[in-house]
């Protein structure tokens, strides 16, 4: 049996951190979208118990570090069963960008096998499992727009974005997520996002509430040790981007547009200064 499974990118439109837990977790308040910029997950059945994965990146290790392998390890556990699978993955999202491109294949692993081994999970269940591989697997697996908070396993879906378009921008450099949180200084962050406001203007398909108040408290920790972001995020703006952030820990830089004529301006101006750069829109996973 062979399944192929759809793996979003995903982006931050609001990330905040409000304190740590005692086992150095963060507590989240973020809201997210997911792209039609995705890897795709084929999914096949082993006669043995064997996990294999193959991907067409050098970058990605095969074994039990991939974050997709791991999820198959989960799974098994949490339904007591030791089927095998193959698992091969097409990438298009770039590897530590800051676009949940793991986590998004994990979750695809788990909505997979779900189906392909009949567990009857729900995606809640799903998002918990989720967790445990890493925290942005839980909104992965959801991929439609979202409020996620707690130490990412609360994803609450949001109604879909108003009609926006968005150019994806990332630098020439990786950024380890580990490394970025643990500069995190609670005492020394900066102010915290107005989350709620930009919840209102997504229930309310308001676009000027909207872009007033995204933002990335994490964008000021990660721009310090790689300027280009913030060069690449200034650039966004003067090419007409209406508004312009760092997604996760980064490096990728993301400018959103109202119409698609000013967010073809802005890419076609910024592939001047970025090798990688893409015109995307937010998708619902579950609706596409």
């Amino acid at each position: 049996m062979q399944i192929v499974e759809k793996a979003p990118a995903k982006i931050n439109l609001g990330l905040d951190t409000l304190f740590e837990h005692s086992n150095g977790d963060k507590e989240w308040d973020m809201v997210m979208t997911s792209v039609d910029l995705a890897d795709y997950v084929t999914l096949e059945s082993l006669p043995t118990k064997r996990i294999e994965v193959i991907t067409d990146s050098g970058f990605l290790p095969n074994d039990r570090r991939n974050l997709a392998f791991q999820a198959v390890s989960v799974l098994r556990r949490h339904c007591h069963v030791e089927y095998g699978v193959r698992i091969t993955i097409k990438k298009a999202i770039p590897v530590a960008a800051g676009l949940g491109g793991g986590s998004s294949d994990a979750a695809a692993v788990l909505r997979g096998l779900n189906r392909m081994w009949s567990l009857g999970l729900d995606l809640a269940t799903l998002a918990k499992l989720g967790l445990r591989i890493d925290s942005d697997v839980p909104y992965c697996v959801y991929s439609q727009t979202a409020h996620v908070t707690g130490k990412g396993e609360v994803v609450t879906p949001l109604p879909k974005l108003p009609p926006m378009w968005i150019v994806l921008a990332k630098p020439k450099i990786s950024v380890s997520t580990p490394n970025i949180l643990r500069q995190v200084d609670y005492e020394q962050l900066e102010s915290h996002l107005d989350i709620n406001e930009l919840l209102t203007g997504i229930q309310q398909q308001d676009f000027t509430s909207i872009f007033a108040n995204m933002g990335n408290v994490l964008e000021p920790i990660t721009s310090k040790r790689y300027p280009e972001i913030l060069q690449i995020k200034q650039q966004l703006l003067k090419f007409g981007a209406d508004a312009a952030q760092m997604s996760g820990t980064g490096p990728t830089v993301f400018g959103v547009c109202r119409k698609r004529s000013r967010a073809q301006r802005v890419y076609n101006s910024l592939k001047g200064f970025c090798k990688e750069v893409y015109l995307v829109r937010p998708v619902n996973l579950n609706e596409d």
